[in-house]
């Protein structure tokens, strides 16, 4: 059941075990999205999407548009992993490392370092305006802003070298493209975690609508035990249960709902009321547990809620994802250093030679996709006889690097059929003879 929250929530901060963690991770995802750009490895920057070379580094790999199957099964695997995690433990995600959460956490810090704790936040908002409002408010949202733009720029840090993309800006000499996603980006994250906020979560991510299809009663959520709380009294009255009704968990919630009344989708999961029960309760020398993270099954007390691995939806997933994780696996491990692209010349299909062979003219495009250098040999197979032309029969590639060579493929007159003969470019590897790349190309003849 759902109810009615303010149009605007001053949360209270609270303290204790789960806190930490979600401090914790603020931190842990911030070092990660804002230092990685700088980090180096073998001299350039560690995780680079480069488009403009349509090339990909990642630590130690390099990736090119031919390997768009590995982004589609990351994507695919992040989004089973997102659905396995929520019919476990709910909404964990969305309390501890969604972005909005995170986001909106530090938003909330630099409000509260300039405009004090949530009453004083309340009472600035509601006196009349005034100079000292004015420029109270307008150092809160320029530290906000500020650090919008620092986001702005780590992402686009990951498409254009971080080091080259600050020099550019403090020179005046950024790309427009660069300029304008830096403002896009700043300007979405300051609106969604300055200014909007819960209603983020309570109104427009889809997460929190169709998460009800993934939850069963064995699902980890934050409950409210109404069976030791209720009914609710003061301390003193002997017929009251354990919850006080002080409201110290409704002020803490982040999206203003009260837990008390039940499992609703505005409930991100992040245990801020958890954190603030549990102070009330020690303080009242009472048990933790008031509210919990627990299960629909395990407050009814059903004996027959059955251990995750044997959950169906969780077999489900996870079955996905093994094969999908294992099949990806496989496959990167087959992956060879290096790539190569045919193109026949349309230009003249087929001439004959002085001796009277038969020649097609190919370029060779070769793309080392590794962090060392590759000799290459190339040759050709699938008809009799058959030769390639080239001004040397080896190619040294250094790391990352690609080139592009001619060469000619020639056949004598009655092994090629007229129209079309399929054949086959291989490119070995001089160091590792086992790394061999077979590309099927044709050759036409008269």
């Amino acid at each position: 059941m759902s109810q009615p929250v303010p149009i605007k929530i001053y949360p209270r901060l609270t303290s204790g075990r789960f806190n930490n963690i979600r401090v914790a991770l603020v931190i842990l995802t911030q070092l990660v999205f804002l230092g990685l750009p700088w980090l180096q490895w073998n001299h350039r920057q560690a995780v680079l999407f480069d488009l403009e070379r349509h090339q990909f580094f990642v630590f130690g790999a390099s990736f090119w548009p031919e390997d768009f199957v590995y982004l589609a099964a990351l994507l695919v695997v992040s989004a089973l992993g997102l659905f396995w995690w929520t019919t476990l433990a709910g909404r964990l995600w969305c309390g501890y490392s969604c972005p909005q959460t995170v986001y909106t956490q530090i938003m909330l810090w630099i409000e509260r370092l300039v405009l004090g704790d949530h009453k004083a936040r309340r009472k600035l908002d509601a006196a009349p305006n005034s100079t000292t409002k004015l420029l109270r408010k307008a150092l809160a949202h320029g530290l906000m802003l500020l650090f919008s733009l620092w986001t702005g720029f780590s992402l686009v840090a990951y498409f254009a070298p971080a080091g080259q993309l600050a020099s550019n800006l403090w020179q005046g000499q950024a790309g427009p493209w660069e300029v304008f996603w830096i403002l896009f980006y700043a300007a979405f994250t300051y609106l969604l975690a300055a200014l909007l906020r819960e209603k983020v979560c309570s109104h427009m991510c889809p997460y929190a609508r169709f998460q009800g299809a993934m939850f069963d009663r064995d699902t980890l959520i934050i409950s409210y035990d109404a069976r030791r709380g209720e009914p609710r009294g003061k301390q003193a009255d002997k017929s009251a249960g354990g919850c006080i009704d002080c409201g110290i968990c409704v002020q803490v919630c982040p999206t203003g709902i009260d837990i008390r009344n039940g499992l609703q989708y505005e409930c991100i999961g992040c245990a801020a009321c958890i954190d603030a029960c549990d102070q009330v309760m020690e303080q009242l020398h009472a048990p933790r547990g008031l509210i919990r993270y627990t299960s629909e099954a395990a407050l009814a007390g059903d004996s027959t809620s059955k251990p995750a691995w044997q959950r169906p939806r969780v077999l489900f997933y996870s079955s996905l994802l093994l094969g999908i994780i294992s099949l990806s696996v496989f496959s990167f491990s087959q992956r060879l250093p290096f790539k190569a692209d045919i193109l026949r010349d349309r230009a003249s299909l087929v001439r004959e030679t002085d001796d009277g062979w038969l020649e097609n003219s190919y370029s060779v495009r070769l793309i080392n996709s590794s962090e060392s250098a590759q000799r290459l040999a190339i040759s050709v197979e699938g008809l009799p006889g058959i030769r390639l032309v080239a001004a040397t029969p080896t190619v040294s590639l250094a790391a990352t690097a690609t080139e592009t060579i001619g060469v000619r493929v020639q056949v004598e007159p009655q092994y090629a059929a007229r129209g079309a003969n399929d054949i086959r470019f291989v490119i070995r590897s001089l160091a590792q003879p086992a790394h061999v790349l077979q590309e099927k190309s044709s050759f036409i003849g008269e």
